[in-house]
């Protein structure tokens, strides 16, 4: 029977970072306190939490102390110590399991459960050396894109090969762990659903986002994605396969490649609060972030509904001080910043969400804006 967290109650988070940051919020309106496990003093989350843990992931005297403060655990990333987490799963209620970490942070074992749940994916082989992946990249052909299977985000830890002769590009990437060689899929849209589960397999799917990258960085969610009703059904659908056969409970988000023919292909798992979900926040009657905390906490879930056509901007380091000096221009626009000391070139600072009736008319506001021009 699922355990029901109630308000008043303490939910641990392991990782202090925006997506804490933004789950804590969510579980404070509720009433819940909050405790944060961060290496960090000044961590976004840490700024909002009842408690704070300063320490690295995988201190096992941190992990303890989370396990005695917390009624519940949960975790904003992904890449955390796996054999810590499940040590805290034996002495705390960790409700997402160990299990589901181990999976989505090995693109190896990533790509299998989403192949035995019956859901497409790219063509691809598995090398554990760069000899392996000579030896066997004829089976995929090209272009393909060459990617590690541990670590990597933003675009790091791949590289892209369009021939033969592009193969020692790929060499370094061994250094780090075995690699995954996906076949290039020609993809006329990159989406995302963040599908969310409780613990009686009570599951929604947030409304389907059209995701815009610039320089392997999310620059904007467009909801609803501007695809088929068909294809969105079908996206819902692979999601909502994928979080049963790996029976999360928790968020998972799933990001997905749509074809010409509107068909679509699985493309990465994160089992967490999403970046392309932020919109949620303003747009839908249940965020991505509430949800999550209902999911944990053992409560039933809401249906989401989207309550406008929305665009979600990711505001990085170089867009802060332009964004600063001319939000008051937009009243319609929602800004979020996460609390990070420091704006870095690139770095994830905040975002702005946009809720519109004329979805052509803000992307051109957004541009003319200057806020994000390159």
């Amino acid at each position: 029977m699922t355990k029901i967290i109630y308000p008043g109650q303490t939910i641990g988070i392991i990782g202090g970072g925006q997506l804490g940051r933004m789950m804590a919020l969510a579980a404070k309106e509720a009433g819940y306190k909050i405790a944060v496990l961060e290496p960090s003093m000044d961590s976004p989350c840490g700024q909002v939490a009842d408690i704070r843990i300063v320490a690295p992931y995988d201190d096992e005297s941190a992990l303890e102390e989370l396990a005695e403060v917390s009624d519940v655990i949960t975790y904003e990333f992904e890449n955390i110590d796996y054999d810590g987490l499940k040590r805290l799963t034996q002495m705390a209620y960790v409700p997402q399991g160990a299990e589901l970490v181990r999976i989505t942070q090995n693109r190896v074992t990533e790509k299998a459960a989403i192949v035995n749940a019956g859901c497409p994916v790219a063509p691809y082989v598995v090398a554990g050396t760069y000899e392996e992946l000579v030896d066997n990249i004829d089976t995929i052909g090209y272009p393909c894109i060459v990617k590690t299977a541990r670590g990597g985000y933003d675009g790091k830890g791949q590289q892209l090969l369009k021939s033969a002769v592009d193969l020692p590009l790929a060499e370094g990437l061994f250094a780090h762990s075995q690699c995954i060689a996906e076949g290039f899929v020609p993809f006329v849209k990159e989406v995302s659903v963040i599908v969310q589960r409780n613990g009686d397999g009570q599951s929604y799917c947030q409304p389907v986002g059209e995701n815009i990258h610039v320089h392997h960085i999310l620059h904007e969610t467009i909801v609803p994605a501007r695809i088929k009703d068909e294809t969105a059904l079908a996206a819902e659908s692979e999601a909502l396969k994928i979080a049963d056969y790996l029976n999360l409970v928790g968020t998972l988000a799933v990001e997905m490649f749509v074809l010409a023919d509107g068909g679509i292909i699985i493309n990465e798992l994160a089992p967490r609060p999403h970046n392309s979900g932020h919109f949620s926040i303003e747009a839908c009657n249940v965020s991505q972030f509430h949800q999550h905390i209902r999911a944990v906490c053992g409560w039933p879930l809401r249906k989401p509904q989207l309550w406008a056509s929305t665009i979600m901007v990711n505001v990085l380091g170089q867009h802060v001080m332009p964004l600063s000096n001319s939000i008051a221009k937009y009243p319609d626009w929602s800004l979020h910043l996460y609390g990070k000391a420091e704006a870095k070139v690139n770095r994830k600072m905040g975002h702005v969400t946009i809720m519109t009736k004329d979805l052509d008319h803000t992307l051109k506001e957004i541009e003319h804006s200057g806020i994000w021009s390159e």
